[in-house]
């Protein structure tokens, strides 16, 4: 084990930086490297990896670093799309181009999917299934999936984790958290801007996304909070054939909510069908504070009786209370059109920094929000009013929790799908009784007796230990065991800089010395003679020849002359 970047990693580690760099640096990137003081590996990734000007010449940047992304693999391609969830923390092009990241990989070989099944279940296929399809029907960067028969009839699909998967995202995870601690030391100015957080937050999601069980555990909880709604279906989990790394379902047959022809074909209500996807969202999102964070067109199925089947749980939201609060009092001010009360809640919500300039904050967003109250319900889109909300917000540096991203990506996502099966949808509408209703229930007398008896507790918690921390702080100063941590911030960068030029004169010092030295010893006659001159001045000019070559190297290297 070697220490890079901060942090220990290993020999693969090391190879994986090594071919990240070098890809940032092909797709023209190598500005991204120096500020990230990571040029050792620049002049390989120059070398190997760099692409021809015309290559590259008709693309922006915001294309080059999608492309870059889907080159480096499965855990680079689930960075792009979270981060196209982020308007906080990455501009508009980006988000546009990240937002096209595809996850449709071509799929492994059946000798590896039956060498997957042996080591999860001990057995093989044909003692495992009826019947297995040897062409996976998805292919995709975790996982690929197959059709087949269970030995007792029922047709399943099974979702089977790649080959190798698990230890090619902990190794980009273990360099991605590097690259952070990097950009926090490099960045201190973009204090909105949290990278370790960040891959903290995408590490935590991906894992959960490469363990399958925990999938099946989502699927059986959301049909739980759906129970005896005939209007919903949600695929069954067999648990039998289901392990860390492979989940087995119940195959659904339905039409996807995109093939508008087919469900006119079937005789099947699309207007009905619009309002109860948009129905079953909402009550995700404000009765169970758990929501499907990737609805699309392709994870939709309808079946008879206009009956909504949702697929994929690989990417879920969760909203706390407080959250789903403040979303209830969101929702209920632009229903009602106050747009005051929406500026104090946007403003109080996220996490402000000392810098704020919240009188053009609050002009911004009185702009903003009296704009969209001026047009017509049927006109308003909820889920554009919320995102446009977060990318102005996120220019003044203003942090929101990540999930009221994954929220209002998923918010647009499906009233697109419900103005698709339905021109006159209207997503306020549906919200309105819903909001109404959350509203009323926390202004009712057990929710307050409640929140009042949870404070009470605190305040009694907090009166029970202060005696007790009192007496351990004062202990603390009568053993002189307190201790203050003081870090002076942004003066990394120039005592760097000092350091390099401290080593650069002294460099040219013993540069100047060994010249100096040389020419005296070149004077003498003592010693040992090569061609009738002393040897070691032909050493000392040879050292100091090369040292010269070496610091000027460097510094054409750091591009400061």
């Amino acid at each position: 084990m070697s220490s890079l970047l901060g942090i220990k990693v290993n020999s693969r580690s090391l190879r994986r930086v090594r071919q990240i760099i070098g890809v940032m640096i092909g797709y023209g990137f190598e500005s991204l490297i120096e500020y990230l003081h990571i040029t050792q590996f620049k002049a390989r990734g120059a070398r190997f990896f760099r692409r021809s000007e015309g290559e590259l010449a008709h693309l922006s940047p915001a294309e080059r670093m999608r492309l870059a992304l889907e080159e480096l693999g499965p855990t680079f391609i689930k960075l792009g799309q979270l981060l196209s969830t982020r308007p906080d923390i990455i501009p508009k092009n980006y988000l546009v181009e990240f937002s096209k990241l595809q996850d449709q990989v071509p799929g492994f070989s059946f000798s590896q999917v039956r060498t997957r099944l042996r080591e999860e279940f001990e057995g093989e296929i044909e003692e495992l299934f009826a019947s297995f399809t040897e062409e996976p029907i998805a292919a995709a960067s975790i996982a690929q999936v197959h059709a087949a028969t269970l030995n007792s009839g029922e047709e399943v699909v099974v979702k089977i984790r790649r080959p190798g998967i698990v230890d090619e995202v902990e190794t980009d995870i273990e360099v991605l958290m590097g690259l952070a601690f990097l950009a926090e030391r490099h960045f201190p100015e973009n204090s909105s801007f949290n990278p370790v957080a960040l891959v903290k937050e995408f590490a935590r999601s991906i894992r959960r996304e490469l363990e399958l069980s925990r999938e099946g555990r989502t699927i059986e909880r959301i049909s739980a909070n759906f129970a005896g709604d005939p209007t919903l279906r949600f695929p069954r989990v067999y648990w039998e054939r289901t392990s860390s790394g492979v989940l087995t379902l119940e195959f659904i047959h339905g039409i996807k909510v995109s093939d508008l022809a087919a469900l006119d074909q079937a005789g099947l209500d699309k207007k009905l069908i619009a309002r109860r996807g948009a129905e079953a969202f909402i009550r995700q999102v404000l009765e169970h504070g758990f929501f499907h964070g990737d609805p699309h067109p392709g994870n939709v199925f309808i079946l008879p009786e206009n009956v909504v089947c949702l697929l994929d749980y690989g990417m879920m939201g969760r909203l706390d209370s407080s959250s789903r609060e403040f979303f209830t009092d969101f929702l209920f001010s632009l229903i009602s059109r106050n747009p005051d009360r929406i500026i104090s809640l946007l403003l109080y919500s996220g996490d402000l920094t000392d810098t704020l300039d919240s009188r053009a904050l609050r002009r911004d967003l009185s702009d903003f929000i009296n704009d969209f109250c001026e047009l017509p319900f049927a006109e308003m889109s909820v889920g554009r009013v919320l995102g446009d909300l977060i990318e102005l917000i996120a220019a003044y540096r203003i942090y929101f929790r990540p999930d009221f991203m994954m929220l209002s990506k998923a918010l647009v996502t499906v009233e697109g799908m419900g103005r698709m099966l339905d021109p006159d949808f209207d997503m306020v509408k549906q919200m309105r009784p819903f909001v109404e209703k959350a509203a009323a229930d926390r202004l009712s007398m057990s929710t307050i007796a409640q929140e009042v008896g949870g404070s009470l507790q605190s305040y009694y918690n907090l009166a029970r230990t202060f005696p007790d921390d009192v007496k351990e702080i004062l202990n603390r100063l009568n053993r002189n065991k307190v201790k203050i941590d003081l870090e002076h911030r942004g003066l990394e960068h120039f005592i760097r800089e000092l350091d390099k030029t401290g080593n650069r004169l002294s460099s040219s010092l013993i540069i100047a010395s060994l010249v100096v030295g040389s020419s005296l010893i070149m004077q003498t006659e003592k010693g040992l003679q090569l061609l009738g001159f002393p040897v070691f001045a032909f050493l000392g000019y040879t050292i100091a020849g090369l040292m010269g070559v070496w610091l000027l190297i460097g510094i054409f290297r750091s591009g400061r002359l």
